[in-house]
C-alpha cells in the first residue's frame, strides 16, 4: 500500500525517521533508509554532536545505504552567521544529490526555488493552517504536521484536527507526533495521512547512539511523564519529567518571560536558551545521568517497551499497512488504545 509521499520519493514505506538534535547519528539515519523508510539528517547533530564535517557525514551515510535520505533545514534565524551555514548546508545537500528536504520555521520559498531546479522535494514543518498556507505560497510539496503529542517543539492540535484543517490544501500530509506502534502507524495512513514521522521511537533502537540512560528513560516513561519546558528554546518543548527537570522546573523565570515578550529581546533570550540547551542536550545524550537526566521525548513513549533494531520497526509498519487498508478512517486503535486524535 503505497502513498503519494512514498511514490514521490521511491521508498517502500511512508515512514520518516525525523531529524533529532542530538540523536540523529549517521548509523540511525542510514538504517531507517536502508530498511525502506527514509532517515533525515539534522545538520547540527551530525557535526556538533557526532563530529562529522557536513559533506563527509553525508558521504559516510551514503557508504551505509544508497537509498534516499533527507536533510532538515531550520531556516529562520536572527543570526546572519547561522543563516550562512544553512545556505552552505543546502548547497552541499543539493551537490550530494539528497532528494528530500524538510524545512522548519521561516519562509521556505528560497529553499524551494533552489530545490525545484534539482528535482528535490521540500516538505515544511507546520502546526496549524496559518503556517501551512504561508508555506504553500512558498511552493512546498507537502507538510510535516506536528501535533500536540510530538517530541521537541510540539504543536497544539491533535493529529485528527491537523488532518481536517490541512487536507483541503491539496498537498500530501505527514503525521508527526505520538506514534510509536505499527497499529498507530496504520491508523494514521488509513485516516488520510500520506506518511508518518517518528522520532522518539527511533531513539530507543540499537542503531541510535544515545546513551543507555536516555533509552531507559524512554522505556520507563508514560504519557503523563512528558511535560513542556520553556527553558530549552524559549517556546514549549516536550521533555521527560525526570528528577533534574522536577528540581529545575519548566517555566522561564520572570526576567526571561519579560524578554520573551519583547519584539527585540525575545531573539536574545531564545538564543541564550538555545545555546545552553545545545550543550546540555548533547552531553546528556552522550553521558546520560552522569551528566544530567535531560532528555527530550514525545508522548509516543507510552507505546515503547523495548530497544529494537530500526529495521524491525520499519518492517512492522510495512506489515501494518496491509491490515489497515480496508478499515474506515479512525476505526483502528491508537498508540495505547486511543484514537488518532489522542483523546
Amino acid at each position: 500500500m503505497s502513498t503519494e509521499f512514498s511514490r514521490a520519493l521511491h521508498i517502500d514505506v511512508p515512514l520518516i525517521c525525523g531529524a533529532m538534535y542530538p540523536c540523529s547519528n549517521p548509523e540511525l539515519v542510514a538504517a531507517v533508509s536502508e530498511a525502506g523508510g527514509i532517515g533525515v539528517v539534522q545538520p547540527l547533530s551530525l557535526s556538533y554532536v557526532h563530529g562529522y564535517e557536513f559533506r563527509a557525514g553525508l558521504r559516510y551515510i551514503r557508504s551505509l545505504t544508497r537509498k534516499p535520505i533527507g536533510v532538515n533545514l531550520i531556516i529562520e534565524s536572527s543570526s546572519k552567521k547561522y543563516l550562512a551555514r544553512v545556505h552552505n548546508w543546502l548547497d552541499i545537500a543539493l551537490e550530494e544529490q539528497v532528494p528530500f528536504l524538510v524545512t522548519a520555521l521561516g519562509n521556505p520559498r528560497w529553499v524551494v526555488e533552489r530545490a525545484r531546479a534539482a528535482g528535490v522535494l521540500v516538505y515544511h514543518d507546520v502546526t496549524s493552517r496559518r503556517w501551512a498556507e504561508k508555506a504553500l505560497d512558498g511552493g512546498v510539496d507537502g507538510f510535516i504536521c506536528v501535533n500536540n503529542r510530538a517530541g521537541g517543539h510540539a504543536g497544539t492540535l491533535s493529529p485528527q484536527q491537523l488532518l481536517e484543517e490541512l487536507r483541503v490544501l491539496g498537498k500530501p500530509l505527514v503525521c508527526a507526533g505520538g506514534i510509536s506502534t505499527p497499529e498507530a502507524f496504520g491508523e494514521a495512513i488509513a485516516s488520510g495521512y500520506a506518511g508518518v514521522q517518528m522520532g522518539t521511537r527511533f531513539i530507543a533502537t540499537r542503531e541510535c547512539s544515545a546513551h543507555q540512560d536516555y533509552k531507559d528513560a524512554i522505556l520507563a516513561a508514560n504519557e503523563t511523564d512528558i511535560v513542556l519546558s520553556e527553558k530549552i528554546s524559549g517556546v514549549p518543548v516536550s521533555i521527560i519529567k525526570t528528577p533534574f527537570i522536577e528540581r529545575t522546573g519548566t517555566r522561564a523565570g520572570a526576567l526571561a518571560r519579560w524578554m520573551l515578550r519583547g519584539h527585540r529581546t525575545k531573539h536574545w533570550m531564545r538564543t541564550l536558551y538555545t545555546l545552553q540547551s545545545l550543550w546540555k542536550l548533547k552531553h546528556a545524550s552522550l553521558q546520560g545521568t552522569r551528566y544530567q537526566d535531560y532528555f527530550q521525548a514525545g508522548k509516543s513513549v507510552a507505546g515503547i517497551h523495548a530497544i529494537r533494531p530500526a529495521a524491525e520497526i520499519v518492517a512492522e509498519c510495512a506489515r501494518a499497512l496491509s491490515s489497515f487498508d480496508t478499515r474506515q478512517p479512525g476505526e483502528a486503535p491508537g498508540n495505547d488504545g486511543k484514537s488518532l486524535s489522542g483523546q
